[in-house]
């Protein structure tokens, strides 16, 4: 798994090149270009000096839009990955009717998918630095999941959200837990969300959660103590040897808003009852 503080962001913006070193550092860029159709974003891990100081010699620094994309060198950046942002899109924003962009963690506006790239584009040129059809992403799933309990233990209820490779939201999931620990509920929401996107065929997958206990004891990094833990995360291990690629990682509960409120509204149902909302982007 590649080491995130090593991750870079290349944004090109019609024929100009930007470079981030950080989420934070593309947060204004991406806020005022949502609607902006020739904004593309990619990912990589490991800018090189060299590439640093040309960029620098080119006129670009801190990160400021200077450097044309006929500047750039071929093998500039090495293997990046499309790493689409988009508009948030969450039904508390339509409800509230407050701006969708305003305080939303940023997470939300640009995908943090890390997909291999094609072998072939490894060293293409930014020409080919714009963002792919979804269709293209058709095996790969990111799955956000959470958990919730009233009473810990008590009402529990878990929920997931399917989202494609470039970010878009397909699928919300919540389940009812009955009565349960908030642990059990998050191992649940996982489950839940491995299991659907299995269903749907998807290969690659990319799974993350708020649940730092799920994400480091699926990972085998942290042992199970209690039993009815160690049989969930032995049903998340099965799920996830299923797939082509998985990864799993740990993020704050703010980068976490959509799961939580499937999870929230999964208390609501019978134990074991599901609840399935598709919302497949139209051609």
């Amino acid at each position: 798994m590649a080491d995130e503080k090593d991750a870079f962001y290349v944004v090109r913006k019609g024929d100009n090149v930007g470079v981030y070193k950080s989420i934070s550092d593309l947060q204004a860029v991406l806020r005022s270009s949502v609607n902006d159709p020739s904004v593309s974003v990619f990912k990589g891990y490991g800018l090189s000096r060299e590439a640093e100081q040309y960029l620098s010699s080119h006129g670009l620094k801190n990160a400021i839009y200077s450097i044309d994309a006929s500047n750039v060198r071929d093998d500039l950046f090495g293997k990046v990955v499309a790493c689409p942002f988009r508009h948030p899109n969450s039904s508390k924003d339509k409800v509230t009717g407050k701006n969708p962009l305003e305080k939303r963690p940023l997470q939300d506006v640009v995908g943090s998918a890390s997909f291999p790239i094609n072998p072939q584009q490894k060293h293409a040129k930014l020409d080919f630095l714009q963002v792919p059809p979804v269709s293209s992403y058709c095996s790969s799933c990111i799955i956000e999941f959470d958990g919730a309990s009233k009473g810990n233990p008590g009402p529990a209820g878990a929920g997931a959200v399917l989202r494609t490779a470039d970010g878009s939201m397909v699928f919300r999931l919540r389940e009812g837990v009955g009565t349960a620990t908030n642990n059990v509920a998050e191992y649940r929401g996982a489950i839940l969300g491995l299991k659907y996107a299995l269903q749907k065929g998807f290969k690659h997958i990319r799974v993350q959660g708020d649940s730092k206990l799920v994400c480091m004891q699926v990972q085998g990094l942290w042992r199970t103590k209690v039993q009815n833990m160690a049989e969930l995360c032995k049903v998340a291990k099965e799920l996830k040897d299923q797939f082509v690629t998985f990864e799993i990682c740990h993020v704050e509960r703010d980068l976490n808003t959509e799961a939580d409120a499937q999870a929230n509204l999964g208390i609501h149902l019978k134990s074991g009852e599901i609840q399935v909302e598709c919302d497949i982007p139209k051609a």
